[in-house]
């Protein structure tokens, strides 16, 4: 027998997590193939990175120079493309991206890629990250009549790189000059109509990848991507690093690599897939060792161990190995019922929100639980989840989170809510724990970092308040 969660509690259980800004996917195709399927399944393993929208621009090179054609919407990777859609884009070199909003809200309006002709021919750019300094570049544009205020950060940086193009003598110039004006993390892949360039920032916050398919080169958010369609993984872009890619094959660009670096602690926590390699750390293996830490400070003795699907299950897995504590399946998500939010009556929206997450109540019914998830950020769903499992007749329901406390926002592309809406920067760790009704709660310390990704430099800026410069 299973207990569902109802639509308020969904609700819930959707908003109160964080959230990556976006995912990009680059491919040419160096024999002229089609790559506008290849990049739609490529969208569809980066899916998790964003659900708002949804896009893909795709050119000929051995076309007419500058036809470069778009389509993006609002909805997830299957909703915003049908197959007539793919049969319309037609060319070997294109970008797609999925997107999550943080900078410039939730609209088509800022759906990507940013498809755009100009002086000296045309672009499309797909974007990961934030740029801090986005504002300040944004009124230059204006001044100059070039950009509008309600341009996000990606279009800001779509405009200046055209500025510069016009002054320079290659696109990959003009994203060099840009770059070097820019701060923050980002993963940027541009397509000009013979070219396709990717650049990572140089703190190597947010990931970015090569890979190949039979002559294809893809550019992409992980690495699980490029296996997606078939790929091989080459290697991660290098912080700093400009790929350009022709029909001549691959050139690199270290000049703006620098031995500082700091990658974000939270595509390893929550954000990528547990079947990504990034940085040369495997995803998987980074949460087990996550959970084996936990579960060597834990003093608290249970029947089971469970994890919240998806973020949790991978600790949970790590912490039953450790404690030697069985592991066990609690909780059943149906990942096809799709958005509730676009049901178009209440009826609908009900009806899928009631088959979304369930309980399997003999799993747990008189156990006491180790109770796995990878974050509490303003509590609500943690609560949620533990009436659903007492609901369900589980004893005792002892929290462990695989990241620390978050205190902090952050500034480079993740939707951390400012620090009042995060419940452990205003109360303490027994507040919190009396108010998810758990019996009690431990969260990872900041010095397991080292047994999740070993010496990797990191950002954990959301954690400890110390922002990489």
């Amino acid at each position: 027998m299973q207990n569902s969660i109802n639509e308020s509690s969904l609700d819930l259980l959707e908003d109160d997590k964080l959230h990556e800004e976006c995912g990009v996917f680059g491919m040419y195709s160096l024999d002229g193939n089609n790559v506008s399927k290849d990049i739609y399944y490529g969208l569809i393993a980066l899916q998790h990175r964003g659900q708002e929208s949804a896009g893909m621009s795709v050119s000929d090179t051995f076309g007419p120079k500058g036809n470069i054609s778009t389509k993006k919407g609002m909805g997830l990777v299957g909703e915003v493309f049908a197959q007539d859609d793919l049969n319309k884009l037609t060319g070997n070199i294109g970008v797609g991206h999925v997107r999550y909003s943080t900078t410039g809200g939730s609209s088509l309006e800022n759906a990507q890629p940013f498809a755009m002709n100009y002086i000296k021919g045309s672009l499309a750019l797909v974007h990961n990250g934030n740029i801090v300094n986005a504002a300040e570049i944004k009124q230059q544009q204006m001044q100059r009549g070039q950009a509008h205020y309600t341009s996000s950060d990606s279009e800001v940086l779509a405009y200046e790189i055209i500025h510069e193009r016009v002054k320079t003598h290659s696109i990959e110039a003009a994203i060099e000059k840009t770059a070097k004006e820019i701060r923050g993390g980002y993963a940027v892949v541009v397509m000009s109509p013979r070219k396709m360039v990717g650049i990572r920032d140089c703190l190597g916050i947010k990931p970015l990848v090569l890979g190949k398919k039979d002559n294809a080169y893809i550019l992409a958010s992980e690495s699980a991507a490029v296996r997606a369609v078939g790929g091989e993984f080459i290697r991660d872009v290098q912080p700093g690093e400009i790929i350009t890619i022709t029909s001549e094959g691959i050139q690199s660009n270290t000049d703006l690599c620098q031995k500082k670096q700091a990658h974000c602690i939270f595509e390893y926590i929550y954000f990528a897939r547990v079947d990504s390699v990034i940085d040369g750390i495997e995803v998987h293996e980074a949460r087990m060792h996550a959970g084996r830490a936990l579960a060597r400070e834990s003093k608290v003795t249970a029947d089971i161990v469970v994890g919240v699907p998806d973020s949790g299950l991978a600790a949970a897995e790590g912490y039953a190995l450790e404690s030697g504590i069985p592991f066990t399946f609690a909780f059943h998500k149906n990942s096809y019922i799709g958005r509730s939010f676009i049901k178009p009556t209440d009826e609908e929206r009900q009806q899928a929100v009631s088959m979304k997450l369930s309980v399997v109540e003999n799993a747990v019914r008189g156990k006491s639980i180790i109770l796995i998830d990878d974050s509490i950020v303003r509590g609500t769903t943690m609560k949620k989840i533990i009436e659903m499992l007492r609901k369900a007749g589980a004893k005792e329901v002892h929290v462990k989170i695989s990241a620390p406390p978050f205190l902090y926002p952050c500034f480079y592309g993740t939707d951390v809510p400012s620090s009042k809406q995060l419940i452990a920067s205003e109360h303490d760790e027994s507040f919190i724990c009396n108010k998810i009704g758990a019996d009690s709660l431990q969260y990872l310390r900041i010095e397991d970092f080292k047994d999740m990704v070993g010496d990797l430099p990191l950002c954990a800026a959301c954690f400890n308040n110390e922002y990489p410069a």
